[in-house]
């Protein structure tokens, strides 16, 4: 990757356009816990550790927004795809503007990272197992057919287990068990605060005025994924929510759990530069976030 580079700007641009690519078919936290190692690895085999920061906050940004354009590519997409029973040209329709302005603006921030030679210092890489590599490959072609509805998730879901049961089975601990909890408990939520007439006037009162900027708004308070769960009990417009809980990934560091992981992982490598951290994050996502929030209202 690095010999293919040959230059800082060209890594970076690289680097953001496989995250973005990554999330529309591993969805965008995989993304990010995938490619942002790789990135990091990139830039530390080179010496450039000066730029993981704003590539970083790249990659984050092109996860978030790259995976709007598949049903899987974000977890609130697949929710309301599903709950909503959304056509997939229609689902892709809805989004592919967006998405080209959100492809145009971190290919333009990437310009921002200068032009530096590369040249390795160091040279870990460890060789993947073909056979195993192309099971997993399978297996995921399989979960694909299931998202789109051709394969029955209650045929999915045993293969897929029993299988990762049989060749990796320490993978199997590795899932985020937690996190699967937290969505189990957001639908209970959802479903009975819908039931609240208080609430359920209070919501549908605010989505009937303006679905899209309710959706951004509560994406930067309660995150994408449990704004799609909740505001979905109380409007019919999935247009507006689809993209508002898309472009609302991005602004506030908790507007999406894919933040949180950038944060940490970035976290990680560097110590001490936290707040320089954040105050690029919050510029750099206010911006994309702004600027997509007014074309959109340009679409609807």
């Amino acid at each position: 990757i690095v010999k293919c580079a040959g230059n800082t700007r060209t890594l970076a641009l690289s680097r953001v356009y496989i995250t973005s690519i990554g999330s529309m078919f591993l969805a965008n936290d995989m993304a990010l816990l995938t490619f942002l190692p790789l990135g990091y690895i990139s830039l530390s085999a080179t010496g450039k550790e000066k730029y993981m920061a704003p590539i970083f906050i790249f990659q984050n940004i092109a996860a978030n927004l790259g995976g709007m354009l598949t049903p899987f590519g974000n977890p609130q997409n697949l929710y309301i795809y599903t709950k909503f029973n959304i056509p997939t040209l229609e689902f892709m329709g809805i989004m592919v503007l967006p998405f080209i302005l959100s492809i145009i603006l971190f290919t333009l921030c990437c310009f921002f990272i200068p032009r530096e030679s590369l040249d390795m210092i160091c040279d870990d890489g460890e060789k993947t197992n073909p056979k195993k590599a192309a099971f997993f490959l399978v297996l995921f072609a399989l979960a694909i057919l299931t998202v789109f509805r051709v394969v029955p998730y209650y045929i999915c879901l045993p293969i897929t287990f029993f299988a990762v049961l049989f060749v990796d089975k320490k993978a199997l601990l590795k899932v985020d068990y937690p996190l699967l909890l937290t969505f189990v408990c957001f639908f209970l939520l959802a479903g009975n605060v819908s039931r609240i007439g208080v609430v359920n006037d209070f919501f549908a009162s605010l989505l009937e005025k303006n679905t899209l900027l309710t959706a951004i708004g509560s994406c930067q308070v309660i995150s994408n994924v449990p704004s799609a769960i909740l505001l979905s009990e109380f409007t019919t417009n999935y247009k507006e929510l689809l993209l508002g809980v898309n472009i609302g990934g991005v602004g506030t560091l908790i507007s999406s759990l894919a933040s949180l992981i950038t944060f940490r992982e970035y976290t990680s490598h560097v110590k001490g530069k936290t707040l320089s951290y954040l105050g690029l994050f919050t510029a750099l996502n206010f911006g994309f976030l702004i600027i997509l929030t007014l074309f959109t209202f340009l679409i609807v």
